[in-house]
């Protein structure tokens, strides 16, 4: 007896339903949801690293992120430290001198004012009073204004004669090799006694500048603020031997990409390593021109800049 069409059709779709379906069918939709996982996580990586970037390292942040531990903070300040290391391998004190008299006068011309402008008024300051006992000698009005184009000439004029005189009186004439004994000095601090004794003396010391102090802070190595308890807390997570160095590298850092007011995040090297990173410019080509000096393509500010630095030489007095 033979069977409905209606019946002969119901049996034919349900056997049809129940054949497992061809190999090609099952590649083509196989490799359509391995697709279409795939930009879903690619997407969702993307944004979870522009959101770790963004974020940074930051601890103990709203929203319950654990504090980072002492341990961790010390490695990742020593790899920054690191890679510093590698992306200023020519980092230097940014004064042009000779010797320690010539370094000890720059740094104390330098408060409140550039290390260019320091630079630019040396050559003509030493020429006239080369040594201790010449300006120490000095006749104020003349040294003033030598000294003028780097501001506050009068209180500086005071303290170059004054450390002068101290250091022919007291010290033979030579600068002192010892913290104890520079700050002794007028108008010689902690931070310029450091300078000193790093760069002229190989005595290793932290420097805290406003550079220093500023990028210690966003990296959450301390959260001080007076310049003496920063020096402790930073020291204590670095060796001595790498404390003049490590000081250079932050300056050079700090007045070439992670600027005051608009740091360079975007073209930044250690943004991976930063709590801060997102305070400043983000998007890389934007980022690039903000850097500094060589790393901008502009001069340096050492008239005379060691044989390594691969910037331009800073212009004279005049020529800028």
């Amino acid at each position: 007896m033979t069977k409905p069409a209606t019946e002969r059709t119901a049996k034919s779709a349900a056997e049809r339903a129940a054949k497992p379906a061809p190999k090609s069918v099952g590649r083509t939709a196989t490799r359509a949801a391995s697709e279409s996982t795939a930009k879903s996580t690619t997407k969702t990586t993307v944004k979870a690293a522009q959101a770790g970037a963004k974020a940074g390292t930051k601890a103990g942040t709203k929203g319950g992120t654990k504090p980072e531990s002492r341990l961790a903070m010390v490695r990742r300040a020593r790899r920054i430290n690191r890679e510093l290391a590698e992306l200023y391998p020519y980092a230097h004190p940014e004064l042009d001198f000779r010797n320690p008299f010539e370094l000890l006068v720059a740094t104390v011309l330098s408060a409140q004012t550039t290390d260019l402008r320091v630079n630019q008024t040396t050559p003509a300051l030493f020429a006239a009073y080369p040594t201790p006992e010449d300006m120490a000698a000095a006749v104020p009005e003349e040294l003033e204004e030598l000294i003028r184009p780097t501001g506050f000439f009068r209180a500086k004029t005071k303290s170059l004669i004054g450390l002068s005189a101290a250091i022919r009186d007291n010290f033979g004439g030579e600068v002192p090799g010892r913290l104890a004994d520079l700050v002794t000095l007028p108008g010689v601090g902690r931070k310029t006694a450091n300078v000193v004794l790093g760069n002229a003396f190989g005595v290793p010391g932290i420097t805290v500048d406003t550079h220093f102090g500023r990028l210690v802070r966003r990296w959450k190595w301390t959260e001080q603020e007076d310049p003496e308890k920063v020096e402790a807390e930073v020291c204590a997570i670095f060796p001595k031997s790498e404390w003049t160095m490590l000081s250079h590298r932050v300056v050079f850092h700090g007045r070439r990409i992670c600027h005051a007011r608009k740091p360079a995040c975007g073209a930044c090297p250690i943004a991976p390593l930063c709590p801060a990173y997102g305070e400043g410019e983000t998007d890389p080509e934007k980022a690039r021109k903000l850097l500094k000096y060589e790393m901008g393509g502009q001069p340096g500010q050492r008239l005379s800049p060691p044989p390594d630095y691969p910037g331009k030489p800073a212009p004279a007095l005049g020529a800028d």
